[in-house]
């Protein structure tokens, strides 16, 4: 099975989402007009189409999907009656409050897929058909405690269990206080159940379950005792003590781990209690930690059909080395998952052996799912197995899973349960395949393209962007895409470029303001930049230098001069292969790579032809006619992605030195690079700029032959029918950018615009949502995608990097594209 499907979703869908849109689109703004319009989104019967496929090559049985109301273009008064059909049935679905604050803000849907399969699905208001969906409960969570008794000190003696959906215990509660009925709330689907002990011990256990039904109202209703021996539903299998038990949390303070023990506070509370998704949140308020006071908000779900409870920590502050761990016990094995793999994947650790208390020799299985590059250490204490994490920020996701061999259909040997976890991993890191359509998009697409439509969405983007990212790029703020600091890195510039390209079209001088703050932020008054290390020979560095330099033009400043100085420093002692490439970085070493070209040589002609007379533009040329001699495949006329010299890297071709595969957005580098260092060799030096524009014609014309019906390109450009590629849409955006620009310029001829605005207008179908806010979204972007320290080049690994939104890697060659494409329609250059 293939990915034809996804090349070929009908136009027709799209129309019959406008013809089902209620009221008329609003016009796009004129020139001299904001984008601050509400959305005009309203109630309709259509609201979106889903093309949806299996990037793996197994079944995937109950695959979660969550579509949020704010992608679909709706309120969450407007999105209530929300159902998904395929080919007319409905399919097996539930509305959550996915966030946990008390409002519904999601579609959930449960979907089985055959091997790399793909399913349309369309959403749509129907009330009446989500009123009649009668759905077999499969999930459930649930808190107990007693009424009708009374406290006597710590034990609470008589009364009766009742449910409730929020518990503070009182202080005086503690463990074996008989209060709460199996000692905390429990959150089980039809596989296995939970528990978490709601007092000091902060333990995770496992009830093994010998049936699919769902058996937590049921235990512990006569007492404690009850559930440690054997009954018709199964048991409490593990023995917790002072560990972690099956998956839980705390802090390693270098020796061993403190649980999350010393808090002014409990409070657990059901967000969700329905047949497909259940979900609970504790609170650990003023949790005494590592000399700080910290709040713990601990969000727990779980979905039909799965082992698996998603566990996502926010902390009210940073906080490193969260431990989370497995209890250690004898006759046990640790298993650990692959670890040479990209830090954004998945992985895992777990245990298995004679660890139940069903029976001597019962199996039971217990693993930690998480993100291979958030784990700092493997270690262990005296009670458990522990992975100390490093928190993005102040959030940290992970799973955790039991699986015990009583189960009806269980895993019953150790490579069972080793498959099982493999196909766990990639279905966390591999993300199912979609394509959105929504009606709130495409009502904004009935208009002709016009000079004025084009820079609509680009200046929509970019103050969609000025209330998400752009402010926070500077120095002391926070990147949200990486969750880190913000630093003076490639991403910063490439966005704030893309701002000062459209402020070219629609000057706007509180976003100048906002660039020139930012890029400014990182340069200290002596003219060093901070977060910034020339001894790392990152060429990436130097992609900020464009913005730092355009900015000195309007503002010359002493330390502006000195800071790109400096980045001209790193230029000059840069290390470079034996005929003169620009390594990629100190730690890449004899590596070429496409990225680099873009990161360094925009910056170093435009330096030299402000300051040196253009002295270094050989140079620049030359690092362009090496990439081509290197990288170019003669066949296609695509670039491989990177070369190693010394042909030792395992992602390297041991005779050629190169990597496998032609990847779209690192060819997209090398074709935003050719067309932007154009700009700073004069026309009058023919020899110099020959090989470029030699370059940018073989490339105009082989990129046509790997264009999608769409006009977008895919993920790995050559591959649109294997399992799992995708089309992509930095790299599209950058040769939007490309064939634009280039025409623009006198680069291309004219016969080229069908292409580039085809590839503009599938940029806008294919990857843009509007929100009921009326901002909007660039979705389907490869966060990042590298080579070497555990990445190997294979087409598997880069399917394997996160698919992300709003990417400044996206979104800035995407705004430049909207003003290269105005201009390509006749919009008005300001003076």
């Amino acid at each position: 099975m293939n990915n034809r499907l996804l090349q070929t979703l009908p136009v027709v869908t799209l129309s019959s989402l406008l013809l089902a849109a209620c009221g008329q689109p609003a016009s796009p703004p004129a020139a001299n007009q904001s984008t601050t319009e509400p959305s005009t989104v309203t109630t309709m019967p259509a609201v979106a189409e889903l093309l949806i496929a299996n990037p793996s090559d197994f079944v995937r049985s109950q695959q979660p999907v969550y579509l949020s109301y704010y992608d679909l273009g709706l309120t969450a008064e407007q999105a209530q009656d929300l159902v998904a059909r395929r080919a007319g049935q409905l399919v097996p679905l539930q509305h959550l409050d996915r966030s946990g604050d008390g409002r519904r803000d999601t579609l959930f849907l449960a979907l089985d897929f055959q091997p790399a399969e793909q399913l349309q699905l369309h959403i749509e208001h129907d009330a009446a058909a989500l009123a009649a969906l009668q759905l077999p409960a499969r999930t459930q969570a649930e808190i107990s405690h007693k009424v009708g008794g009374e406290w006597q000190g710590a034990k609470y003696i008589g009364g009766t269990f009742q449910n409730v959906q929020q518990l503070t215990p009182p202080p005086q509660y503690t463990d074996h206080s008989e209060w709460i009925r199996y000692e905390g709330p429990g959150i089980e689907s039809d596989q296995v159940g939970y528990r978490i002990y709601l007092d000091w011990r902060n333990g995770f256990d496992v009830f093994g379950k010998t049936k699919p039904q769902l058996v937590l109202q049921d235990v512990g209703q006569d007492g404690y005792q009850s559930y440690h021996e054997m009954a018709d539903w199964g048991m409490d299998l593990l023995k917790v003590g002072q560990s972690l038990g099956a998956g839980g949390y705390g802090y390693w303070d270098g020796q061993k781990v403190e649980r999350v023990s010393r808090v002014g506070q409990h409070t657990a509370k059901v967000i969700e209690n329905g047949p497909l998704y259940s979900a609970l949140q504790i609170t650990y308020q003023d949790w005494q930690i590592a000399g700080k006071t910290v709040t713990l908000t601990a969000d727990l779900s779980m979905t039909a059909g799965s082992r698996l409870v998603n566990t996502r920590l926010q902390l009210s502050e940073p906080l490193d080395n969260l431990a989370i761990g497995l209890v250690k016990l004898p006759d046990t094995k640790l298993i650990q998952g692959e670890v040479e793999i990209t830090g954004h994947a998945w992985t895992y650790v777990a245990t298995w052996g004679n660890q139940s208390l069903s029976a001597p020799d019962s199996k039971l299985g217990m693993a930690l799912l998480f993100k291979r590059g958030q784990r700092t250490a493997q270690t262990e204490d005296e009670h458990s197995h522990v992975s100390v994490m490093k928190p993005a920020g102040s959030q940290l996701e992970y799973y955790f899973l039991a699986a015990w061999d009583g189960e009806a259909d269980g895993i019953k040997t150790e490579a069972e349960f080793i498959a099982y976890l493999e196909q766990q991993a990639e279905q966390l890191t591999l993300t199912p395949r979609q394509r959105l359509h929504t009606a709130a998009t495409a009502a904004k697409l009935q208009q002709p393209l016009t000079a004025e439509h084009a820079l609509y969405w680009g200046e929509l983007l970019a103050q969609s962007e000025m209330v998400r990212q752009t402010p926070y790029y500077a120095h002391g703020g926070w990147d949200y895409e990486r969750q880190r600091p913000a630093t003076f890195e490639y991403t910063t510039g490439l966005l704030l470029q893309a701002y000062d390209d459209l402020l070219q079209l629609k000057p706007n001088a509180e976003w100048q303001q906002v660039i020139s703050d930012v890029v400014n932020s990182f340069v200290t008054p002596e003219g060093d930049i901070r977060t910034y290390s020339i001894k790392k020979y990152n060429i990436d560095s130097l992609n900020t230098g464009n913005m730092l330099l355009r900015d000195y033009l309007r503002q010359p400043n002493e330390p502006a001069r000195k800071a790109l100085a400096l980045l001209r420093r790193q230029i000059a002692e840069h290390p470079r292969t034996q005929d003169g490439a620009f390594w990629h970085k100190q730690i890449y070493p004899h590596q070429l790579w496409l990225d680099g070209v873009y990161m360094g040589m925009p910056f170093y002609a435009f330096y030299t032809s402000q300051f040196e007379q253009g002295q270094g533009l050989p140079e620049v040329v030359k690092e362009f006619k090496l990439t081509r001699e290197l990288l170019r495949d003669a066949n296609t006329g695509l670039y491989y992605h990177a070369w190693d010299e010394a042909k030792q890297q395992v992602w390297a071709n041991p005779e050629t030195g190169l990597s496998p595969h032609f990847w779209g957005r690192g060819l997209g580098w090398l074709s935003m690079a050719l067309v932007d260092v154009l700009d700073y060799i004069p026309a009058e030096h023919t020899e110099l700029r020959a090989p470029l524009l030699q370059m940018i014609t073989e490339l105009a014309e082989a990129l046509p032959r790997f264009q999608h019906d769409s006009g977008v390109w895919y993920q790995i450009l050559d591959r649109p029918e294997a399992t799992g590629n995708y089309l992509e849409s930095s790299g599209s955006a950058m040769f939007t950018y490309f064939y634009a620009k280039a025409i623009n310029n006198g680069y291309l001829p004219p016969s080229y615009k069908a292409t580039a605005l085809k590839a503009y207008q599938g940029l806008v179908r294919e990857f843009m949502l509007m929100h009921p806010d009326g901002l909007v979204s660039l979705v389907n972007t490869v966060q990042v995608a590298g080579l070497g320290f555990g990445r190997d080049g294979s087409y598997h690994y880069y399917m394997s990097e996160p698919v992300f939104r709003n990417d400044a890697k996206a979104n800035g060659p995407f705004i430049m594209a909207a003003v290269e494409i105005a201009k390509l329609l006749g919009y008005p250059v300001s003076q």
